[in-house]
């Protein structure tokens, strides 16, 4: 079986859609021996800054000489992108043994009325294929919510983080900000420590109580000082306990992120300790794709895989900081299931045109009834009949006008865009 095979097999789980609780997981992990159980992990829930905060912490310990696994999703460009080990995508070699020893496991399941779903097979190949390759830590984020995330099948991890939680995925999760942070306190449990972004109010309460129930300790990463140097369009300079820290992840959502990190490597470090040097070469080192990512100068160009109104904000308040252009145009696409009305309202008048297109995702929003959604708070909205065309007409554009050129609304559009757009920047 080659690589691409071992995708397509994966890939063909994708009619089943996603169903939450943990018995299916639970039946084909013990299958497999219960890989995750020989695993020490630190798991990461939240709506918005999973990404960011867990490619921090996993930079952080692959520096530190931590054999170091990391879970994601989704995946920007290559699928395997979701398994990696010491920062590198799991080798195809690799992927393709692992899918043939264990697809025939789920034919069986199968068979017998257990239909276990792509995310819940990744995740199961993932602990396998970690524990295999003797991880010394995984960090592991989780899917959807928490509580009932087929993520959640593993024993107390070193220490459990929650990033900031928003409105989204609330036809499953719940219709309000609390329902919502139940969920994902899900992934905190006794004989663990707890590590919260900042939150609404609403939120940190529902956090609060639940360490309390359960014993757990909270850290706020609201308790981390510290002391930001220089801050540009390509870069934060921050200083930690008299450590200097370059982040390459921009906006002050991703300042925000990182103090969870932090917050979170403090704990991580009692039992995997982590010098000044690895600390400053991992923040140095670290890479997230697809948020706020800076792909031109000329013109300036941002990638951002923002989709939902928290997401849309942080974009928002960095474009105010950074952009030094007098006009910006948006390439916009989103799925069906997110708040696109309020995320289009919180970018009301901050783009002259508008480029509108179809994510290629099942879930997509269609680039007319997007387009239908912008009018009324831009002053151009074009309809594009596929990703290539916006992403070209919005370039000539930007730079002949010499604007901002932002592409946002769907991880799975910036995974589309950036190889269409690393194309057009090279022949330009």
């Amino acid at each position: 079986m080659t690589a691409q095979q071992a995708i397509e097999k994966i890939h063909s789980l994708d009619k089943f859609g996603s169903r939450p609780g943990l018995e299916r997981i639970r039946r084909f992990l013990d299958i497999l021996g219960n890989p995750q159980d020989s695993l020490r992990f630190v798991h990461v829930a939240g709506t918005n800054g999973k990404g960011s905060t867990c490619a921090l912490l996993s930079s952080v310990l692959v520096e530190a000489g931590y054999k170091t696994g990391l879970f994601i999703s989704p995946y920007i460009v290559d699928f395997r992108e979701r398994i990696q080990i010491n920062g590198e995508m799991v080798s195809g070699e690799v992927l393709a043994e692992a899918v043939e020893r264990t697809f025939p496991i789920i034919e069986k399941l199968r068979a017998d009325d257990c239909v276990i779903t792509e995310f819940e097979y990744v995740m199961a190949l993932e602990f396998l294929i970690h524990k295999e390759a003797a991880c010394d830590i995984v960090v592991l984020e989780t899917g959807m919510g928490g509580l009932l995330d087929c993520t959640n099948v593993i024993l107390p991890p070193i220490c459990s983080v929650i990033t900031t939680i928003g409105l989204d995925h609330t036809a499953i999760l719940g219709d309000t900000i609390e329902k919502i942070a139940a969920q994902k306190c899900g992934i905190i449990k006794s004989g663990s420590t707890a590590v919260t972004s900042a939150q609404c109010a609403e939120a940190m309460s529902v956090i609060e109580a639940d360490c309390a129930d359960k014993g757990v300790r909270l850290v706020k990463s609201s308790s981390v000082n510290t002391e930001i140097v220089e801050q540009t369009i390509r870069r934060t300079v921050m200083k930690y306990n008299g450590v200097e820290l370059t982040l390459p992840l921009i906006g002050e959502h991703q300042i925000e992120n990182a103090k969870t990190a932090l917050a979170a490597l403090d704990i991580i470090g009692e039992s995997f300790p982590i010098s000044a040097d690895a600390l400053g070469n991992g923040f140095k080192n670290a890479e997230n794709p697809a948020r706020f990512e800076l792909m031109c100068d000329d013109p300036t160009v941002i990638l951002d895989g923002a989709h939902n109104p928290n997401g849309i904000e942080a974009l928002k308040n960095a474009v105010i900081r950074y952009n030094d252009k007098q006009s910006a145009v948006l390439v916009l696409g989103m799925l069906a299931d997110k708040d696109s009305r309020g995320s289009i309202k919180l970018l009301s008048g901050m783009f002259d045109t508008v480029y509108t297109v179809t994510v290629n995702n099942p879930r997509t929003l269609s680039a007319e009834a997007l387009a239908e959604e912008c009018k009324g708070f831009f002053n151009k909205v074009v309809v594009c009949k596929n990703v290539r065309e916006a992403v070209t007409e919005a370039f000539t554009q930007a730079k002949h006008s010499d604007s901002l050129m932002v592409i946002a609304g769907s991880l799975y559009l910036a995974g589309e865009i950036r190889p269409i757009l690393q194309d057009i920047v090279k022949t330009n």
